[in-house]
């Protein structure tokens, strides 16, 4: 079972594995992240936990099912030539979820800056309510990042040591990642703007499209880059502006 611990082979396809597990989990994590801002402040952290706790054990149970994940891409039936699997629909429900979910979050903030929330104060989001969205979005990046394992490599020990490893990591960097976009609202914005790339992207996966994901997180990488320096920016003009008001 250890074998691999012992090959130079075995740990390079753990640590890929490791960062690719990690990369696919971010979305997951942002959209975790997001929406548990609407959970009551005593349950959030809780909330966080458990979802990424969930993410990992749909992930651990679907590798222990590979023939039945496998059997998700047979063809169930056709629509204009062309055949629909189980994953299909999985991810074309899922896209279709994250984008509406996504959108309906975008309006929400843009309500709470032009004034409208306080007029319709939003109810607070329930704990069940919370993981009920969580496990739905759960299970559609769960095949999404088993699937990438399985193309990696055949060695199930490896594919459970690296999916644990990203998901603690995860769970480490989850609280830091919900302070950030707490704190920053164009951040929570350019999030929620991924979000819906994301859902754009499984929905086309779903109906026979392929998007390679490389694309999508370079666009995530650079446009993250550039609100950084935005940010750090307005942080220098701000400083700037009290230096020159306690001058004068």
């Amino acid at each position: 079972m250890f074998e691999w611990m012992f090959t130079p082979e075995g740990w390079l396809a753990f640590a890929t594995l490791c960062f690719l597990e990690i990369v696919l989990g971010i979305d997951n994590l942002i959209f975790i992240s997001i929406l548990v801002q609407r959970v009551h402040e005593k349950v959030r952290k809780q909330a966080r936990l458990i979802g990424l706790s969930l993410a990992m054990i749909f992930r651990l149970g679907l590798l222990l099912s590979l023939s039945w994940l496998m059997g998700l891409t047979e063809p169930l039936f056709e629509i204009f030539s062309k055949e629909i699997s189980w994953r299909d629909i999985i991810l074309l429900g899922g896209g279709l979820f994250l984008i509406a979910k996504s959108t309906l979050e975008i309006h929400h903030s843009l309500d709470i800056v032009s004034g409208d929330a306080d007029k319709k104060p939003r109810a607070t989001l329930g704990f069940v309510s919370a993981l009920v969205q969580i496990i739905i979005l759960d299970i559609v990046f769960s095949l999404d990042s088993v699937i990438t394992a399985v193309g990696m490599t055949n060695d199930i020990p490896i594919m459970f040591a690296a999916i644990i490893v990203a998901v603690v990591v995860m769970m480490i960097s989850s609280g830091t990642i919900y302070n950030i976009i707490q704190t920053y609202p164009t951040l929570k914005m350019l999030a929620l703007s991924f979000l819906v790339l994301i859902g754009v992207v499984l929905v086309g996966e779903g109906s026979g499209l392929h998007i390679p994901k490389a694309y999508v997180y370079f666009a995530i990488a650079f446009s993250l880059s550039v609100e950084f320096l935005n940010i750090k920016l307005h942080s220098k003009l701000n400083k700037a502006k009290e230096q020159a008001s306690q001058s004068t």
